[in-house]
């Protein structure tokens, strides 16, 4: 395998860090052409300031081998060491360090320092930078404007009447490393913002709107995005998911979702669309129909998975008073999760049929 295809293999390890909320650093460990460890950046989950992927990756390849001397081995990193990084490798005898991305703020292999160039230390490691380093860049660079949307968007306005769930209560969900979206400008919104997901495949060319029901949220389409080649796009319902959460019950009026649903669907544009909803959103489901039916070249209802997700259909709920819209409408039994990875699959190919009649 080429420099490239190790460092693919890295970049790979840094956007798994990434959906999990970590700084999207990855390494692989290879020896004599295997690949020995792999590692990405994990202090966040793991409560500790040295885990970041290179010291991950050694510290798996040392316990692979049998030895904290890696001598003849390579790492290959998504982005040029910080000076803990380079001192672990350097005392580990790293045979060669290839690194994708230069860091201008806190590299130790030419950008701020050069630890490896050191004469006075008694182990040489060749350095090599820039390898995949536009692919490198911006697997950070979107991570990092993300995050200063999600921080923008935290701070829009919130009505006197409305609370939002804190950002915190979904970080543990897995499944779920989608970037936000939101819209609160809709003359039927009144103010209230909704959040909701929009993924695409590449060239996708068919549309899913899907519907969740009274106590669930957009979470329970997560497998949905990586099921077709298709455009997933699944709103959160006010006062429910990461919508604003109004504190009294009368807002919550089934017409009135119904509403903002097919208003919200006239300004996301989504062209031919097949209608998928959870079965507890059936009514709802009828109403959008009523409104906007002539839309939608078929409907499909989700059928329930087997996992437990009762902790994700908590998550937007903190305490009572984000819990208006349960009190009107109801909630569903923590058991039912909407489509797993299979049902998803299986709502693709029903898709997929109504695009091709």
């Amino acid at each position: 395998m080429r420099d490239a295809d190790w460092m693919a293999l890295a970049l790979a390890e840094a956007r798994q860090a990434a959906e999990a909320g970590e700084v999207p650093v990855g390494a692989v460990l290879v020896k004599d052409g295997q690949c020995i460890a792999t590692g990405r950046n994990m202090p966040i989950a793991t409560h500790d300031p040295s885990a970041h992927a290179e010291i991950n990756a050694l510290r798996a390849g040392a316990a692979a081998l049998g030895n904290y001397r890696l001598d003849g081995c390579q790492l290959f990193v998504t982005l040029e060491p910080c000076a803990m990084c380079a001192g672990a490798m350097l005392h580990a005898r790293l045979a060669r360090v290839v690194f994708g991305s230069a860091d201008p703020k806190t590299g130790a292999a030419g950008s701020v320092v050069d630890l490896f160039a050191q004469p006075q230390l008694n182990h040489r490691t060749l350095v090599q930078g820039g390898v995949l380093a536009e692919d490198c860049g911006a697997v950070l660079r979107g991570f990092f404007a993300q995050r200063r949307d999600v921080a923008r968007l935290a701070a829009e306005p919130l009505r006197d009447d409305a609370l939002r769930t804190p950002e915190k209560s979904f970080r543990a969900l897995n499944d779920y490393g989608f970037a936000p979206h939101y819209m609160r400008d809709l003359p039927v919104l009144q103010g209230w913002r909704l959040h909701y997901i929009d993924e695409s495949a590449p060239g996708a060319d068919i549309t899913c709107i899907c519907l969740h029901g009274p106590g669930e949220w957009s979470y329970a389409f997560r497998h949905l995005p990586k099921a077709g080649a298709w455009r997933v796009l699944a709103p959160d319902l006010i006062g429910f998911g990461k919508s604003d959460k109004p504190k009294r019950e009368t807002v919550h009026q089934l017409d009135w979702h119904a509403r903002v649903v097919v208003d919200w669907i006239a300004a996301v544009q989504p062209g031919p669309a097949v209608l998928v909803h959870s079965a507890s959103a059936a009514e709802l489901a009828t109403k959008v129909l009523a409104l906007a039916g002539t839309r939608f070249l078929g409907v499909l209802v989700a059928s329930d998975g087997d996992e437990d997700v009762a902790d994700a259909w908590r998550a937007p709920f903190p305490d009572r008073g984000h819990e208006a819209a349960l009190r009107a409408l109801g909630h569903v039994q923590p058991a039912a999760s909407g489509p797993d990875g299979a049902g998803a699959a299986r709502l693709a190919q029903k898709a997929m049929g109504y695009f091709a009649s």
